[in-house]
């Protein structure tokens, strides 16, 4: 059984932070169409649409019946560990690193036989599910799990070097001025968080939140105002080298279309927020948490963004807000070709109207700060990349997939 993760002794100031390290990244055109699924926690194997035979690793031809006609498609998870081995002495230096290093052979109940990353806890000729994750290098690999709950089943050492579970982990949220914020921070520290720093911009004006976050236990209140480029220096100065887990909650929200805002001024204060204090942020603190992705146990996991639905499609009336976050979105898309030396991941979390003030006149279904924080939680602990948060953010995405032309004179009518 895995031994529980215990709490990391304090970091030798003096001692050496570990270069990052990454593993083999080269793989076919073919396998990289398993990167979505993995990245929003689907199971999806190349299927022939000829035959219906699954096969793997992803083939141009479909090596039944060699029908070009292969697409991917959701197949059953469930299989037999038929074979296994743990390497000790890995040529790569990645696993050299982190071994002893189990992997094994799974025959999957679709057909194929998968070679997959190994839970501690897998046994030899039992069941196992396997799940696509994304690496450190940003490639799609399969993970066998035991088909059954184990004790500390989070806390396998090969586990959680595919996730970012924010156990243990230090984690900076932007702004807990609020709703979305204060749930957040409660949701960090019930999935096991060490210090949570809550970000407060003009510190000396109160706001609800603030005697429920003093009085939860490993949280820091720190003055944070993403829109000042001295307040986010002084703070990555301070603690960016404590930071393991960056969730930006910062947004500036207003209605409106394009003709109906007079003048630049709402969508400036719209982009100051969403997109140039993203990119504050990013440059403060995105170059430390790079160079700790290899400190540890707890070394920099992860960096968070909240974003609009919108941001795929822009929603008219709300034209000039859905703008800001697609400059946002694309930032972020930068970020994840910045960070992959570092293996850190790239979280999205796309999110329809929320339950909160500015959103009071849209019709529901609306989303909860709680929900929200959940699923963000939950995309951190199964070390997901996008997460589509709610009906109408579900629904969108599908849409977009589909046919993102006629999304676009949906969302118009």
């Amino acid at each position: 059984m895995t031994d529980p993760l215990t709490p990391p002794r304090r970091k030798d100031p003096l001692g050496r932070t570990r270069r990052p390290t990454l593993p083999p990244a080269g793989r076919s055109r073919e396998a990289h169409g398993l990167i979505r699924p993995a990245a929003e926690g689907r199971f999806m194997l190349p299927r022939c649409e000829a035959c219906g035979a699954f096969h793997y690793p992803p083939r141009e031809a479909c090596p039944a019946c060699l029908s070009f006609d292969v697409k991917l498609a959701d197949a059953p998870s469930g299989g037999v560990l038929a074979s296994e081995t743990t390497v000790r002495v890995p040529s790569e230096v990645y696993f050299r690193e982190r071994a002893p290093w189990r992997i094994g052979i799974v025959t999957l109940d679709c057909g194929p036989a998968v070679i997959a990353h190994l839970h501690g806890d897998c046994t030899l000729g039992e069941r196992v599910t396997l799940s696509l994750q994304l690496d450190r290098s940003g490639q799609a690999v399969a993970f066998a799990h035991p088909a059954t709950r184990t004790p500390n089943m989070a806390d396998d050492r090969q586990w959680r070097e595919l996730t970012a579970d924010p156990k243990f982990r230090r984690v900076l949220v932007t702004d807990v001025r609020g709703p979305v914020g204060l749930a957040l921070v409660k949701a960090l520290k019930a999935a096991g968080a060490g210090t949570v720093f809550a970000g407060v911009s003009e510190r000396w004006k109160p706001f609800p939140a603030e005697a429920e976050l003093n009085a939860l236990e490993g949280v820091s209140l720190v003055p944070l105002d993403v829109r000042d480029d001295q307040s986010v220096r002084d703070l990555a100065a301070d603690i960016g080298a404590k930071v393991d887990i960056l969730v930006n909650t910062a947004a500036h929200i207003r209605p409106g279309g394009v003709l109906e805002c007079n003048g630049l001024g709402v969508a400036r204060e719209e982009l100051e927020t969403n997109y140039f204090g993203l990119a504050r942020l990013a440059q403060a603190f995105g170059p430390v948490m790079r160079a700790r992705g290899a400190d540890g146990v707890t070394g920099a996991a992860a960096w968070v963004n909240i974003l609009s639905v919108h941001a795929l499609a822009n929603l008219p009336a709300w034209g000039a807000f859905s703008a800001s976050q697609a400059a946002g979105l694309s930032l972020a898309q930068s970020l994840r070709a910045a960070f992959r030396p570092g293996g850190l991941k790239v979280v999205n979390a796309f999110t329809g109207p929320l339950d909160t003030e500015w959103f009071q006149t849209e019709p529901q279904p609306k989303v909860s700060p709680a929900a929200l924080a959940r699923s963000i939680t939950d995309a951190l602990q199964r070390g997901l990349e996008d997460v589509f948060v709610g009906d109408v953010a579900q629904d969108i995405h599908a849409r977009f997939l589909a046919d993102p032309k006629a999304l676009e004179r949906e969302l118009a009518g």
